[in-house]
Order: C-alpha cells, then structure tokens, then sequence
C-alpha cells in the first residue's frame, strides 16, 4: 500500500462515512460505488470505536450537499466540468455523472496513487497529481477545456489550510473563465470543537486544522473582491434525521441553529 500521510489519511473518514450511510442510512446517501470499494480497504479503519454515528453522518451529510450542489450545476451547464480539490477517495463522479461533463481530480502525489489503485479514471475523468494550491492544475484543467464552465469542489479540505492560503487559491483562479467554487466550513466556534473533540475522535488529532467561516459575505469581502457569495446554508438543512440517535439529531439541529457548520457557494469574480 502506497504510505500516506497524516493530513492525506484523513481520506479513509468520509469514505467510512459513505458507507455507514448506505449501509444504515440509506435516506441521508446511498453510494454503491464506496460499497464496492469495502472489501478493499484497510480493515483497521472499520474499528468499531473509530467513530460515532455524529461523525459518521456528517461525512455522509457533506456528500449529500456535495451532490445537491454537483446535480444543480450540471442542469444548467451538462457540458460543463467538475474539478474536486482534494478528490481522496471520493465517489462524486459515480453518484453524479451525467454521462457527458468532464471530470477532474486533484490530489498529492501519493493519495493519487493510492486513489489509483482504488478508483482508476474512467474514459471522462482526469487524475491530476499535485498542490492544489498551485496554478499548475488549473492550467491543465483549461488546456484541455478552455471555455467550459467550471464547478470545483473543495470537499472537506480548507480545514487544514490558514485563511490566507485559501484566499490565495480564490485570487489564483482569477483569469481562468467561468468558475464556481462549493466548500463546507465551521465557524470560529465549530473550529475549536473540531479541534478539541472530532479530531480526536476520528485519531488524527495531529492534523491541524485552521480554516473557519464565520460569515462567507466577511470572507468575500476579506478576499478584495475576488468572490462573490451565491448561497451560505446550514450544513443539515436538507438532511433527513429520520432514524439516528437522539444525541446526533440534538447535535444536527445545534449545528444548524448556530450555523456552525455550513456550505459555501461561491463565484469567481471578474474573470476573463
């Protein structure tokens, strides 16, 4: 097995999220794909004390609204294209594909090898191993699709990087068309949370985590005009708490009343 690193193992939790759901929770997400991919993985990461339900079902939740935002997209561009930074080992593709967008996934070196060996590109999609904080993937992406509307996904990845670093990539993709940006954050309060409780309990409490949103209208205008906000929603707005445990319902519904945990559509601004 290709070694990954602490912030890149993090990959195996939304996939252990996916199929929790599926396999329990059906409603909230059903993904065949990282059903198939069960037999596959390292068998120390199903630890029936790896995770709560809590966590398990944001993993999922995060998926769901993924994919809410990927299948809105692809109704008004079908010849668009999809680019997922920091892809791990998701599944987008396989619970979205429409049969015609292009696909894009970007990741370090040794996750795309790993992804590799897992989830090999199909004839529409594009694995790119890289800094998603360079240019270079970008400038590949528009090589081979110069005009296309983009949607890029940044699915459970800002967390590890300062604010700066992530107002940079905005900044960067400045020049390079039509693009729209989808990411989950935390608040300032959900960050500590997440600091002191979640990473322990998924055992990366070693990956350090930075990236909050408090209000993604300040993050805009922090990023000297470089975005403009589309939507900011509650991260459990549209899933189902049908079945799951009253301290995951009480946990969904706190989250959501005090917004500290959201998705953020943004838009690139003048681009050219």
């Amino acid at each position: 097995m290709t070694e990954i690193g602490i912030v890149e193992d993090t990959l195996f939790v939304p996939l252990i999220g996916r199929i929790h759901a599926s396999e329990h929770f059906p409603w909230i997400l059903r993904d065949e794909k990282a059903l198939e991919l069960r037999k596959s993985l390292p068998a120390r990461i199903f630890r029936e004390d790896r995770q709560g339900e809590y966590t398990l079902v944001a993993s999922a939740s995060r998926s769901a609204g993924m994919d809410r935002y990927v299948r809105e997209f692809l109704e008004l561009h079908p010849d668009g294209a999809v680019v997922e930074l920091g892809c791990g080992l998701e599944t987008t593709f396989h619970r979205n594909d429409n049969g015609r967008t292009r696909w894009f996934a970007v990741d370090l070196p040794a996750v795309i090898a790993y992804r590799r060996t897992l989830l090999p590109a199909t004839e529409r999609q594009t694995l790119i191993a890289g800094d998603a904080f360079d240019e270079g993937w970008i400038r590949a992406v528009r090589a081979s699709l110069p005009d296309a509307p983009l949607l890029i996904l940044a699915s459970g990845l800002f967390y590890y990087f300062k604010e700066e670093e992530v107002l940079g990539l905005f900044h960067m993709l400045r020049g390079f068309g039509r693009i729209e940006i989808v990411l989950d954050a935390v608040s300032r309060i959900g960050l500590a949370m997440m600091r002191r409780k979640l990473m322990k309990d998924v055992r990366h409490a070693d990956a350090e985590v930075y990236f909050h949103v408090d209000s993604a209208r300040e993050l805009a205008g922090r990023s000297g005009g470089t975005v403009e906000v589309i939507a900011e929603e509650p991260f459990y707005r549209s899933i189902s708490r049908r079945g799951l445990r009253l301290p995951t319902r009480l946990c969904m519904n706190i989250s959501d009343r005090l917004r500290m945990v959201k998705m953020v559509h943004l838009r690139i601004r003048n681009c050219a």
